[in-house]
């Protein structure tokens, strides 16, 4: 049984900082990259607006979000793990005229009351909050009306399914092993327990509608092992 409560979590990604750019290169052969690309491109964030990347990490989508809403708009990176956030500020040191305004908190503890954003994206974090329906809800309260909101992260494929196997194999026979050489097996064995509690797609459409959200789409990526989850208030 997964220990879905904060600190649990934090401390998940305070210890695979050190490791955590290489190795989402390595495991994904750089398509992350391009999956975030899409998740943006999707929900068209436009220069002026103020959006919030939520778990934003070591800030790759911050930085996307930043380009798009250059010079007159904002974008708050938020992240619960103080580790993965220093190494965000790190590297956005080396940018110049930045919009930037970092956070690090747990996305629970933001108050809704001070501010509302455009556009949310989420890139692998609602999977690893403590409870995935409160998370969609949080999204929804800090969005303005007519705001958008994105998801990018492992799709809850059907038991037994090619693609299910598929990642499984994966996880199990490369990604642990390698991450065990790093003293890191723990943590990464962590992701496919955390994929099985993971609501499907049909799920996440199902909370989103449930939860108020007008428009609702969910889109699988490379052969089904990521999904994306595009939302309007």
């Amino acid at each position: 049984m997964i220990k879905k409560n904060s600190k649990y979590i934090k401390n998940i990604f305070n210890n695979v900082s050190y490791k955590y750019d290489f190795f989402n290169n390595l495991f994904s052969l750089g398509l992350h990259f391009l999956w975030k690309k899409k998740l943006i491109s999707l929900l068209k964030p436009k220069n002026g607006e103020v959006w919030a990347d939520l778990c934003c990490g070591t800030g790759d989508m911050t930085f996307l979000l930043d380009k798009l809403l250059n010079p007159n708009g904002k974008v708050f990176g938020v992240d619960i793990s103080e580790k993965l956030l220093k190494i965000a500020q790190k590297k956005s040191q080396k940018l110049e005229n930045t919009v930037i305004y970092w956070e690090n908190k747990d996305i629970f503890d933001l108050d809704t009351r001070l501010i509302k954003f455009d556009g949310i994206c989420m890139s692998y974090g609602l999977r690893n909050l403590k409870n995935v329906e409160d998370g969609i809800k949080k999204v929804f309260l800090l969005l303005k009306d007519n705001g958008r909101a994105g998801f990018l992260d492992f799709n809850h494929s059907k038991e037994n399914s090619l693609s299910s196997i598929f990642q499984k194999l994966y996880l199990r026979f490369i990604v642990v092993p390698i991450s065990g050489l790093f003293n890191l097996k723990e943590e990464y064995t962590y992701i496919e327990n955390s994929i099985k509690t993971f609501p499907m797609g049909a799920k996440l459409i199902y909370l989103a509608k449930k939860i108020g959200f007008k428009k609702v789409r969910y889109m699988k990526l490379f052969g089904g092992q990521m999904g994306i989850l595009i939302l309007k208030k």
